[in-house]
């Protein structure tokens, strides 16, 4: 697929940049580049290959799921404008 001088131009239009004529041509020649290797991506087989999350194999490293601080809800609430039940009550917002 390629892309005309007139097609850049609208596009830099929409983007609003102001092309120069030589950055007009650079910008049409690196997005033809970019086309083409597109069309290079899609004619290759993929057929039975399965999707990847990620292209490498790292494992994920995990850390231990340990409690590491402690428990400062009361602390936390005796400073809220308004608790009841362990709970913070806010002002309602939505009718």
């Amino acid at each position: 697929m390629s892309l005309s001088n007139d097609q850049i131009g609208h596009i830099a239009r929409l983007a609003r940049i102001a092309l120069s004529d030589t950055e007009l041509e650079a910008t049409r020649a690196k997005l033809d580049g970019i086309f083409g290797l597109i069309e290079q991506m899609q004619a290759v087989d993929t057929t039975g290959v399965e999707p990847m999350s990620h292209p490498q194999e790292f494992p994920t490293r995990l850390r231990p799921d340990v409690v590491t601080e402690t428990d400062r809800r009361d602390a936390f609430q005796k400073v809220a404008p308004q608790t009841e039940a362990g709970l913070y009550l806010v002002p309602k917002v939505i009718e």
